[in-house]
């Protein structure tokens, strides 16, 4: 089979893939997360959380196979990437499966008794299986640029020298604020999108106080990267467009390392305007309802936070605050240049495919929900 693209290329475009992946997550999956995290809150009788399951529970499915690709994506592109996190991170993994789990039976049991206690507490197990979820991705990134204490011996094998706890650091636990926040906003704008009369009011003013906490954490977060966190920089590296160990470099760390791609690469500075201004036109259409531009706008400014991480970081994914020359990068924790290429054609053919059928799914199911369409649907609504 030919070679689309030379080596180096094809790593720049999986990095990039990647990224797309996640933050296609982040847009569809984490307004769920955040709807989900509103649930016992927004609502105050059963067939207004009827309404907000409804909002979400035809697509969350769909919505979760952003999250299945992206983790299948970097078990594929980045083996080395993959065994080391779901190691180090093995415990906050198995807490997101297990607050997920809430998800689907939640979902699927809420409604089938009608005793006020069996659906209060399938209500509560839903906010966990949002809340939980969108609180440790924040701190698992929030880790990821502070370093993650792990080694690598000759033969490649990983070692995790860190704990759980240890990943409930200051700046973790407010990356983990910035990044609950900013989706727990981005569903409340879904809401206002979505539902009428008290609960579109509820949800507009969660919006407000819910955004108005994303952007002072993300300054606050930015703040603290630039002035107090330690970065990583790599001093001497093979060609990387060749095959490159992750053994084989050598990598520094240095206060306000994280900000050397904006200034070589000013360009990248449009990542973190864009979070900034999305979340505050998002504000801005929300008090002016109008709702759908509100909601566009808060997915510019999720898109705009992910991004503002990945591109500090760039070339790095997964650096060591232990034995920090061998970090994971983009570089030199990839497949095979036959492995991404088979797989770049397979996203190629695949990925507008899902594009296409996420789409037409929303153009069908577009549209207000209310308390008397409920009531009129009651036994096939969730």
């Amino acid at each position: 089979m030919p070679l689309l693209f030379d080596y180096l290329t094809l790593k720049i475009i999986w990095w990039l893939f990647v990224c797309v992946l996640i933050v296609g997550f982040a847009l569809l999956g984490g307004f769920d997360l955040g709807v989900g995290t509103l649930l016992p809150f927004l609502a105050r009788t059963d067939e207004q959380r009827r309404v907000l399951l409804n909002a979400i529970g035809p697509t969350w499915e769909g919505n979760q196979v952003w999250f299945i690709t992206a983790g299948g994506a970097m078990f594929a592109a980045w083996p080395f990437v993959y065994a080391t996190a779901f190691s180090g991170f093995y415990w906050a993994m198995l807490l997101v499966l297990f607050a997920l789990f809430f998800r689907p039976v939640g979902f699927e049991y809420r409604s089938k008794v009608a005793d006020p206690r069996w659906r209060n507490a399938w209500d509560w197990g839903l906010f966990v299986g949002g809340a939980v979820p969108a609180l440790v991705f924040g701190v698992a990134f929030g880790n990821l640029l502070q370093g993650v204490p792990f080694e690598l011996d000759g033969f490649m094998r990983s070692t995790y020298t860190g704990s759980f706890w240890g990943l409930l650091n200051p700046f973790g636990l407010l990356a983990g604020v910035v990044s609950l926040s900013m989706l727990v906003m981005h569903g409340a704008l879904y809401l206002q999108l979505r539902t009428e009369g008290e609960l579109n009011a509820r949800a507009a003013k969660a919006a407000r106080w819910f955004g108005a906490l994303f952007m002072a954490a993300f300054a606050l977060a930015g703040v603290w990267q630039a002035a107090g966190i330690e970065g990583f920089r790599i001093v001497a590296m093979p060609d990387p467009g060749g095959v490159v160990s992750p053994l084989s470099k050598t990598v520094e760390m240095v206060e306000g390392a994280w900000m050397q791609n904006y200034t070589t690469r000013p360009w990248t500075m449009s990542a973190p305007i864009v979070a900034f201004a999305g979340g505050l036109l998002a504000l801005l259409f929300s008090a002016a309802k109008r709702s759908g531009l509100a909601f566009v706008c808060s997915g510019a400014a999720v898109a705009g936070v992910i991004m503002t991480a990945a591109l500090a970081m760039f070339p790095f994914i997964m650096p060591s605050s232990t034995q920090p020359n061998v970090s994971l990068t983009a570089y030199d924790a990839v497949s095979s240049h036959l492995t991404l290429n088979l797989m770049f054609i397979a996203v190629v053919v695949f990925l507008p495919i899902v594009l296409l059928y996420t789409s037409w799914v929303y153009s069908v199911l577009r549209g207000k929900l209310s308390e008397d369409k409920i009531r009129k649907e009651t036994h096939t609504a969730y």
